[in-house]
């Protein structure tokens, strides 16, 4: 493999190995702490211009297979891992992880001290950084790297611009799509919901003509304050009239539309081993992460929200419920994918309330 080089814009370089596609890339580098998972995790929406570090020192030894993927086409910026295997004899694999970066043409670096890098990160915060070909003076990289301003419109760019289908038999349910992950549509299916996907931008008329039993706010990218009032004004509508559970980036919408803030976490929780406590019912279980802000819990108006769910290790919330109307959310991702599944049962209780409410 030829050299590769991973700098960040405080001035570090990190010399690896090139595998995936041999292109430039710039963006945020987080890290991602899943034991396993890595298709679901690059296939995720919510990294939308995000280089990737994975703490896992070996990640591709199953390869990709047609089962696990969260989007057609990933939209993260790269990948960067302590050691790239390409050993599989799994009978599911179609594609190696390397041939699978090139196809969607992104780049990945490995034989990176990851683990020096991760410490970095968890101490400075999200840094952005570029991979790039070696170069005898690499000024003129940096120089791009301190130009390089990301876009903060990365829902826009990832919803999808027109509504569709995802057919079934029971309960009609509306996703409003933020950067939707397809394990969302997996766990509706399996409770035979029919489903229609909308844009980001669709209103609160049109969710009501499509009368359903409820509505999914989606996981996404990016910071829920870039994104249009219209979307905190057409979720305290539709709260209103039709049962709803949001998910990540449509937990966090959904809390700013019931008057609470969301601020920047000083570093993104993402990994499969976050352990989470259940207010109501005094549990723990373990949960799937993708996270760069968190609902500030002084801001919530104690007269229309209750807590649920808080994190055990930082104490953020992960868990909110109106006190007024069959709406409730969380931070992390019940459909795991990948991740544990001890969630999923919140789907469960979604079906309970949309079925409770055609009864009455």
């Amino acid at each position: 493999m030829s050299e590769r080089y991973l700098i960040l814009d405080d001035g570090t370089v990190y010399r690896g190995q090139a595998f995936g596609s041999p292109a430039t890339t710039f963006g945020e580098v987080v890290f991602n702490t899943s034991a396993t998972g890595y298709q679901q995790i690059i296939t995720n929406q919510i990294y939308h211009n995000q280089i990737i570090v994975f703490s896992q020192p070996s990640i591709g030894g199953y390869g990709i297979d047609r089962a696990s993927y969260e989007s057609i086409e990933p939209t993260c910026k790269g990948v960067i891992v302590r050691d790239v295997a390409d050993v599989s004899t799994n009978r599911q694999r179609r594609l190696s992880l390397d041939e699978f970066l090139k196809i969607q043409n992104i780049p990945g670096i490995s034989g990176i001290d990851t683990r020096a890098l991760i410490h970095k990160l968890r101490a400075k915060g999200t840094v952005k950084g570029s991979i790039v070909d070696p170069v005898k003076d690499l000024a003129h990289a940096f120089d791009q790297l301190n130009a390089i301003v990301l876009t903060n419109q990365q829902v826009n760019q990832v919803s999808t611009p027109k509504a569709y289908p995802n057919p079934g038999t029971g309960l009609n349910v509306v996703v409003v799509d933020l950067g939707l992950k397809h394990g969302i549509l997996r766990q509706l299916s399996q409770r035979n919901c029919n489903v229609t996907v909308l844009p980001y931008s669709c209103t609160a008329d049109q969710i009501f003509d499509l009368d359903p039993d409820g509505v999914i706010l989606s996981t996404g990218p990016g910071s829920p304050e870039d994104l249009p009032q219209s979307l905190t004004t057409m979720i305290a509508e539709v709260e209103q009239r039709i049962p709803m559970f949001a998910i990540g980036l449509g937990h966090e919408l959904f809390a700013m539309a019931n008057g609470a803030k969301v601020k920047p976490l000083q570093f993104e929780h993402h990994g499969d081993n976050h352990p989470i406590l259940s207010i109501i019912t005094d549990e723990i279980f373990y949960a799937s992460q993708g996270q760069g802000y968190t609902v500030d819990r002084a801001s919530i108006d104690r007269n229309k929200m209750l807590t649920t769910h808080i994190d055990l290790v930082d104490q953020s919330v992960q868990g909110l419920r109106h006190r007024d109307y069959p709406a409730f959310s969380v931070q992390f991702f019940p459909d795991g994918a990948p991740g544990p599944l001890e969630s999923s049962e919140l789907f469960d209780e979604f079906v309970e309330i949309m079925t409770t409410r055609m009864e009455r």
